[in-house]
């Protein structure tokens, strides 16, 4: 049945993009809903023992398998349920037949990357994340085209970089046999070079996870389309992505090379948490701020499969388990409250013309279910308890928690100021939820235009919510993953209704306790505000604003002004700019307009990516005045040399 579900799903999806090049909306939308509902269904069902193994086609004389594993079928499904709420949304989107096109080329490579077993397969189905996207974000249209076009391409760009190093991973480990299963192996050939096959996987899908410096693609791209697309590319695209990493660096590494490999992650996993945090606060876009925070949460899981690594080359199998698990609660957690977030973000954008964090009353004109799921969505975001991310970077605190059992003094230290790091992320995510929700959502402007679509946002909203309270039940699902084979480490996990980091003696939390205490406190000033109005009435005062009797509007809180501080204390970080730009009428002392910029610098792209476009550029402009002289011989020769290479290659194979 698991494999009749992906079946139907895979043929869904194949029919939406037939239908969206059709420019058939509406039933390319509807075909799009029903191949996720069977995915759902699939990946729901493949729980807790993992899938069959079926042959999908024959590659020369090879079979290529797919075979979906338990944690592969968690975070497909927790992803699916975003996808699915993106779909019931309204769309944003100029072109929404191809949108739908794009949404299913994604999918059907979510499901290929999640499941295939074969290294030529898989890379397609790599490939079909990438153009997916691309082509979500193109239909969209919300910028100007070249805007948008360069935002796609730049994504591309860095998206082949690492499809790049993952081809020479294929070329390492699958020269003689692309099957998966022979990895393992090929890769402890290697000795002591085995940890440069392993940068070549970080970078390939850390590509897609953001870590640095990939991360500065995420906001050109994520702002130059829909909330809705944004839903997809934190959900389960984001979810598939850190399964492979996993995959590869748990799975087919040569335990030989993980303490290096796990240092190296837990490192690159933190600083892109940090910088992808603090950029993220300085953001005056919804789209652009939670495309940081994707990077921010995609860089914890990464120091949650890092510490799994340091784990792994100690033998500790139980710690190991915690921390790959903890990986797979966060991004779980993190696709149903980012999608409750980005879905918010179109909803504003509908009623206010545009996506920018600025006070507006959408609370007040919205029905309260938009109020209720953006506010555990980012309460979750913000880690704040009872909500699935508050559980989930308790247990990653843990997690860390636990060096002192490693043997590796580097090891040690590095999970120590991992640690350290983490707490700083918290801090700022915090902040950031607070500013997006607080100046995003509240404040005085006046605005009459009607807000739709709040259902799939409310039903997210609460789905975080459930997924904390249900984790001491659920994580049932997990004890049978197919690598690490410790269904005890799982079990450890849960005592009765609380959650415990393997040993009730080190620390523990309750998210169903927590809700049910807070309910009942909640009754405490819920008496005392009854009792108050009972015996003093109803009073209305002017609220207090600097000794001021009237509050003007113009005083109030910027989204600049909310975060300047932190951006004037962390400047050596962000380098900012600020640009004024005086019109005048006739003199100087009559200024007609002003206008008012301010940024701050990429860490990356001004030494790294720049100097590499302009290298790229010159050759091509020097290649180009070779190749196109206008010779006709010339040409000719060009075309026979091509096909030598061609037939020779033939015959090499």
């Amino acid at each position: 049945m698991v494999l009749d579900s992906f079946c139907v799903a895979a043929s869904l999806f194949i029919l939406t993009i037939a239908l969206g090049m059709l420019q058939q909306g509406r039933l390319a939308r509807v075909t799009l809903i029903l191949g996720v509902l069977a995915a759902l269904i699939g990946s729901a069902t493949s729980l807790p023992g993992g899938s069959a193994t079926g042959v999908m086609w024959s590659l020369g004389d090879m079979a290529v398998t797919w075979q979906l594993q338990p944690s592969a079928a968690w975070l497909l499904f927790w992803g699916g349920l975003t996808a699915l709420a993106a779909f019931l949304s309204p769309g944003r989107a100029k072109n929404p037949a191809i949108w739908m096109a794009g949404a299913a080329v994604a999918l059907l490579g979510s499901l290929g990357v999640a499941g295939l077993q074969e290294g030529v397969s898989f890379l397609i189905a790599w490939e079909f994340l990438s153009f997916g996207g691309a082509i979500m974000l193109l239909a969209d249209g919300l910028q100007e085209a070249q805007r948008g076009g360069q935002a796609s391409l730049y994504m591309l760009a860095l998206l082949e970089i690492g499809a790049v190093a993952l081809l020479l991973c294929l070329v390492l480990l699958g020269a003689q046999d692309t099957d998966f299963t022979g990895w393992a192996a090929s890769w402890a050939t290697y000795g002591g070079a085995a940890f440069g096959v392993t940068v070549l996987f970080i970078i390939g899908f850390g590509a897609k996870l953001g870590i640095l410096p990939f991360y500065e693609w995420y906001p050109g791209a994520y702002g130059s389309g829909s909330g809705a697309s944004g839903a997809l590319l934190s959900g389960v695209v984001l979810n598939v992505a850190y399964f492979a990493l996993g995959r590869a660096m748990l799975d087919w590494l040569p335990v030989s090379a993980t303490t290096g490999v796990g240092i190296l992650l837990v490192s690159l996993g933190t600083l892109s948490a940090i910088l992808a945090i603090l950029y993220a606060f300085q953001q005056e876009d919804w789209r652009r701020l939670l495309a940081f925070s994707t990077a921010e949460n995609a860089g914890l899981a990464v120091v949650a499969l890092g510490a799994a690594a340091l784990f792994r080359a100690d033998g500790l199998s139980l710690l190991m388990t915690l921390a790959w698990t903890v990986g797979l609660i966060h991004l779980g957690g993190h696709s149903l409250a980012k999608g409750a977030m980005m879905l918010s973000a179109d909803r504003v954008a509908a009623v206010r013309g545009n996506y920018q964090i600025a006070q507006s009353r959408v609370l007040a004109l919205a029905p309260w279910t938009l109020g209720i799921g953006a506010l555990f969505g980012a309460m979750s975001l913000a880690a704040m308890p009872p909500m699935a991310g508050f559980a989930s970077e308790w247990y990653l605190f843990q997690t860390v928690f636990q060096d002192f059992h490693l043997t590796s003094s580097a090891a040690r230290v590095t999970l120590a100021l991992g640690g350290a790091g983490l707490a700083l992320t918290a801090a700022i995510a915090l902040a950031t939820m607070v500013k997006v929700f607080g100046i995003g959502l509240l404040g005085r402007e006046e605005n009459p235009a009607e807000v739709t679509g709040r259902w799939p946002i409310l039903g997210l909203g609460l789905l975080v919510l459930a997924y904390a309270v249900a984790l001491p039940w659920t994580l049932a699902a997990l004890v049978r993953d197919n690598w690490l084979a410790v269904p005890a480490a799982v079990a450890a996990m849960v005592r009765g209704p609380i959650l415990v980091p393997l040993t009730l003696h080190f620390a523990f939390i309750s998210p169903p306790l927590l809700l049910l205490t807070g309910l009942l406190l909640a009754l405490i000033p819920l008496g005392l505000l009854g009792w108050s109005h009972r015996r003093h009435g109803r009073r209305r005062v002017p609220v207090w604003g600097h000794g001021l009797r009237r509050i003007p509007a113009e005083n109030a809180i910027t989204a600049l002004a909310f975060s300047n501080a932190l951006r004037e204390f962390y400047s050596f970080v962000y380098r900012p700019g600020t640009n004024t730009r005086k019109q005048h009428t006739e003199r100087e002392y009559f200024v007609h307009t002003l206008q008012f910029n301010y940024s701050q610098a990429p860490v990356f792209g001004p030494w790294l990516f720049r100097p590499a476009v302009r290298l790229v550029q010159k050759l091509s402009d020097r290649i180009g005045l070779t190749l196109q002289n206008g010779s006709l011989n010339a040409y000719l020769a060009y075309i026979g040399i091509l096909l030598i290479v061609i037939f020779a290659s033939v015959f090499y194979v």
